[in-house]
């Protein structure tokens, strides 16, 4: 009867101790010692995971690189293609803003009728100012009929073949145009030169110019329409002791940069030849 209770004393041992650890252990007390002993095999672990991972890396190496590749070049063709869409929109935005461009100019005009052409070449001359047009006598084009962009006047044309025309410039060293400066109302000829630079000749002495008046073809001599903008007066040279002033004239139209212009193809430029052969023949 007394052996019962003796025999179950270390059971009884045991449960109060495993009670007492799991109080402490709930209560923190057991995790210095417990971390104490698990740390070595924390760092075991990691020294492990970690060579594992560089073996993993090593293996999986040569397919990570090649898939990088792929993608590296898919990216760039996809970017190649969305930079040549957006050189195409710009593109086609310049080229809307163009056209409403040169339609303002002939809203603005209605007494004349246009026929829109297309720059596609320049001649390689450096002493002639001239540019081909993909407009020609088919088109109903013919020689001597006026130029203009958005911004003002262009020049003539010069040539002309069943397809394309040849525009002389305004800037050729054989232009004139005759011209009226303005506020004063000052006529003179417009001549352009090897270097495609305008200036104004024969100025009367008198006359009151200076730096922004603006040029104007005055549409004497019959080559011109009337009331086009040529651009600017830039400089003033004058002498005292010269009969006439010069002016030099900055063009509102950049040459190098034309794409589209308009043909004035209803103006029909007038023949003075024979007229000013018969005044230089008359005694």
């Amino acid at each position: 009867m007394n052996r019962k209770p003796i025999s179950n004393l270390p059971s009884i041992a045991i449960a109060v101790a495993t009670v007492g650890l799991l109080l402490l252990a709930l209560g923190g007390y057991l995790n210095p010692a417990i971390n104490s002993v698990l740390d070595p095999f924390y760092d075991v672990q990691g020294w492990f995971y970690t060579r594992f991972q560089a073996i993993q890396d090593f293996i999986n190496a040569p397919s990570d690189i090649a898939r990088l590749r792929l993608e590296n070049s898919a990216l760039r063709e996809e970017n190649a293609e969305l930079q040549s869409q957006i050189i195409a929109l710009q593109q086609q935005v310049s080229e809307v803003e163009l056209l409403s461009a040169l339609l303002d100019f002939a809203r603005a005009r209605p007494e004349n009728s246009y026929q829109a052409a297309a720059v596609i070449g320049r001649d390689p001359s450096p002493f002639l100012q001239y540019v081909i047009i993909n407009r020609g006598s088919d088109d109903g084009i013919r020689r001597g009929m006026p130029v203009v962009a958005q911004e003002g006047l262009v020049g003539r044309i010069s040539a002309v073949t069943a397809t394309a025309s040849r525009v002389q410039l305004i800037t050729d060293p054989s232009s004139r145009v005759s011209v009226q400066i303005l506020p004063t109302e000052v006529d003179g000829v417009l001549s352009g030169s090897i270097t495609g630079d305008l200036s104004i000749d024969l100025l009367p002495q008198g006359a009151s110019l200076q730096a922004g008046d603006l040029v104007l073809a005055s549409g004497i001599g019959g080559n011109y329409p009337a009331n086009i903008l040529i651009g600017q007066v830039n400089t003033v040279r004058q002498s005292a002791t010269a009969l006439f002033q010069t002016a030099s004239v900055q063009p509102v139209v950049d040459f190098t940069r034309l794409e589209v212009v308009l043909i004035i193809v209803n103006f029909q430029p007038l023949d003075l030849g024979p007229l000013i052969e018969d005044d230089s023949a008359t005694p």
